[in-house]
Order: structure tokens, then C-alpha cells, then sequence
């Protein structure tokens, strides 16, 4: 009983870290256009966030239970296994925002809940009718939805911005900005920190802490949120540069039409119970902004390595979870060996992270390259005024006296 004691304190303890890495590797989705614009100072921006993700997470435990209830099977489901899943789901956080992509932390941790279980329990101890129609589903629809609706309303707001005061204009999109911002950070503490309340949940259940298809226990529901908040204040500010300036270059005006709409589409997944990548909704409807502004450009050698990475975080996650629930399938000792590795692998994607720091003081400069449709619409677009003269007159030497033609002389 001790034991078992120790490996559920382990997953909880695990669990919380999840969470952890989950609120500064989503930070992004509630702030990378604030910053950008410059509707926010940095620090600001991640402070509001922090504490409306904390709000959020007591909002509802529909995608809680989605998780703990829905997902697999919780009968015959060890905490070793859930432990496994977590392993998964936390290198699979730590590697992307090590690279500044903005993956679901979502899908990395239900695919590794997907690969452990298998390799504990089988294929038949996940439900596939859930996985379908409460995980991927969700996932192709929601940045599409978003997306749409983002270009939408940019293109809405551009019209009827037409004959509106340039700065009073602007002035307004910033507040709405904020406004909106607030709301995906409230939807983010909504969706996502629920997903660390069902694990633990699952793991509480699978310890007979809990009755099965209980709700999240008033503690964990607070633990999760304050985890999910302070990962948030850190502040994952290589992928909040990543969705701000990688993307597309954003005016106050997209900025808002993208975070209406993603906070839109978010909460009403959450309402439904869908187990919605923030992630995913926010991209597609920054996406979406970038497209709706006459002559707004996307990156899209960015965006298909977004989307690479998309593709790969279920079935990445859930090899590593299956290897890690094999390892700690051989007993104690296989346990204590999956933690090691946890935390030497962390601290080694931290160690190389340090070569190059991104913080909030460079958060807004861009190091990604113009892609070939950048290039191609500036090779056509005429310069400004005075630019070619300019330019020349930098490049052709002044004549001196020695190359200087002769005076022209007249005889009479």
C-alpha cells in the first residue's frame, strides 16, 4: 500500500507538472497578438492571462470528464500507466516549444494516454467512438471554423473601419484587443486545465482514492488551475514570438477578429465537452486574420511546420507513453527509471533552450525569412516615391575631378 501510495502521489505530482508546461507552452494562444500589436506590454499580457486561466478552471468539468470518464477504459487502469502517459505528453511539450511551434498540448496528452493503455490494456481499452468524435473531429473542424470566421471578421472590420478616425479607430481595436484576449485566456483555463483535472481524476480512480465517474475533487480542480496559471506567467515567449510575428504580421484590427473568434469557438467546445486544442482554434484563426487584410501575407513555411507537427503530436506522444508504460511494466525499479529519464530529458531540452534566449525583452523580433510569396509580391510591388533615387545615388559614385568629363568649350 505504500507503494502504491508513492507511485499515485508520483502521478499527481507529474500530472501538476503537465499542467505546468501546458500554461507556457498555450500562452501564445491568449497572448502572441496582444504583444505583437502592442496592445500589451509582455509582462502585463502574461500576468492577465495567468489569472483568467486560474478563473477559467473553475468555470466547468465537462472536458474533465470527457477525459477521466470518456476517453479508455478506467477500469483496470493502473497510475503507472497514467504516469507513462504524462512522460509522453511533457517531452512532447518541452521539444516543440524548445523549437517555437505552436503544438496541442491537448492531443500530446491524450495521445499519451492513448499509447499507454494500449500497451497496458489493449486496443479495446480505448474508446474509439470518443476519440472520433470528441478528439480529431474537433481538431480538423476547429482551426477551419476559426479560421473562416477570423478572415470574415477582419474583412468586416476593415469595411466598416473605412470612414472611422485612423486613430480613434486604432485606439478602439486595441481596447477590443485586450477585451477579447481576456476571454481566450478565461476559455484556455476553461478547456485546458480541465485536461489535467480528468488525468488526475483517472489516476485517483485507478488508486480507489475516488469512486469511478466521480467529478474532480474540489482540490484538484485548484491545483490544476493554480499550475496551468503560473506556467502561464513564466511565459512561453518562443512560441508567443512563433504566432505573433511568424505567422503573419498583424494590425490591432486582426488581432481582434483572430481572438474573438478563437475564444468564440473555444467556448463553445467546452461547453459541449469537446477536448478542443486551443492551439489549434487560435492558429487557424491568426491564419484567418492574415488573410482577411487586403495585402496581409502568411508564412506559409511556418505554418506547414505548425502543421507537421500537428500531425505528428498523437502518435508521437503515444510511442513514447507506450515505451514508458513498457518500462514501467518491469516493476519499481522500471518506474524510477522512466522519472530519471523524465527529468534528465528536461533538463537537458532547458540547457540547450539557454544558447538562445527568448524572452519577454525580444519577444517581438522576428528571425523568420520573407517565403517565396513575401518575396514575390515585394518583387512586383513598385517602390516608394524617391526610392529608386535614393538607392541609386547610394550605389553610383559621385564623379570627381579626374573622371569628371571636360568642360564644354565654344569657338567662335
Amino acid at each position: 500500500m505504500e507503494s502504491f501510495s508513492l507511485i499515485l502521489a508520483i502521478v499527481v505530482v507529474t500530472a501538476l507538472a503537465f499542467d505546468f508546461t501546458n500554461g507556457f507552452h498555450d500562452t501564445a494562444n491568449a497572448m502572441a497578438t496582444t504583444i505583437s500589436t502592442g496592445a500589451l506590454k509582455p509582462k502585463v499580457a502574461v500576468a492577465m492571462s495567468a489569472v483568467l486561466n486560474l478563473v477559467g478552471a473553475f468555470l466547468s468539468v465537462e472536458v474533465a470528464n470527457t477525459i477521466s470518464k470518456g476517453l479508455v477504459d478506467e477500469t483496470g487502469i493502473r497510475p503507472e500507466v497514467i504516469f507513462a502517459a504524462l512522460v509522453g505528453a511533457i517531452l512532447w511539450n518541452l521539444l516543440t516549444w524548445l523549437v517555437g511551434l505552436p503544438s496541442s498540448s491537448s492531443h500530446a496528452l491524450m495521445g499519451g494516454l492513448i499509447g499507454a493503455t494500449i500497451a497496458s490494456a489493449g486496443v479495446g481499452a480505448v474508446h474509439g467512438d470518443v476519440l472520433v468524435t470528441k478528439v480529431l473531429l474537433p481538431a480538423v473542424a476547429a482551426p477551419i471554423v476559426a479560421g473562416i470566421a477570423a478572415m470574415l471578421a477582419t474583412r468586416l472590420s476593415y469595411t466598416m473601419g473605412k470612414k472611422a478616425d485612423g486613430n480613434a479607430a486604432e485606439k478602439g481595436y486595441r481596447a477590443g484587443q485586450i477585451a477579447s484576449a481576456g476571454l481566450v485566456s478565461l476559455a484556455h483555463g476553461t478547456n485546458d486545465a480541465q485536461k489535467t483535472m480528468g488525468i488526475i481524476t483517472l489516476a485517483l480512480v485507478a488508486g480507489g482514492t475516488v469512486a469511478p465517474d466521480s467529478d474532480p475533487p474540489l482540490w484538484v480542480i485548484l491545483s490544476a488551475g493554480i499550475a496551468i496559471a503560473l506556467g502561464t506567467y513564466l511565459g512561453g515567449w518562443r512560441i508567443i514570438r512563433t504566432m505573433g510575428k511568424g505567422l503573419t504580421d498583424l494590425q490591432p484590427q486582426q488581432g481582434f477578429a483572430a481572438q474573438t473568434s478563437a475564444a468564440t469557438v473555444i467556448l463553445a467546445s467546452s461547453h459541449l465537452g469537446f477536448s478542443l486544442s486551443t492551439t489549434h482554434s487560435v492558429s487557424g484563426a491568426v491564419m484567418g486574420a492574415g488573410m482577411g487584410r487586403k495585402g496581409g501575407v502568411v508564412r506559409w513555411s511556418t505554418a506547414t511546420r505548425m502543421f507537421v507537427a500537428w500531425g505528428l503530436t498523437l502518435p508521437a506522444a503515444a510511442l513514447v507513453g507506450a515505451l514508458a508504460e513498457y518500462v514501467t511494466g518491469l516493476g519499481d525499479w522500471g518506474t524510477a527509471v522512466v522519472a530519471l529519464f523524465l527529468i534528465g530529458s528536461s533538463a537537458a531540452i532547458w540547457k540547450i533552450s539557454r544558447r538562445e534566449v527568448v524572452d519577454h525583452t525580444n519577444v517581438n523580433e522576428s528571425e523568420e525569412p520573407a517565403g517565396v510569396v513575401t518575396q514575390a509580391i515585394a518583387a512586383v510591388t513598385p517602390p516608394p516615391a524617391g526610392t529608386v533615387a535614393d538607392g541609386l545615388s547610394a550605389t553610383i559614385p559621385a564623379p570627381t575631378a579626374e573622371s569628371a568629363p571636360p568642360a564644354a568649350t565654344t569657338t567662335v
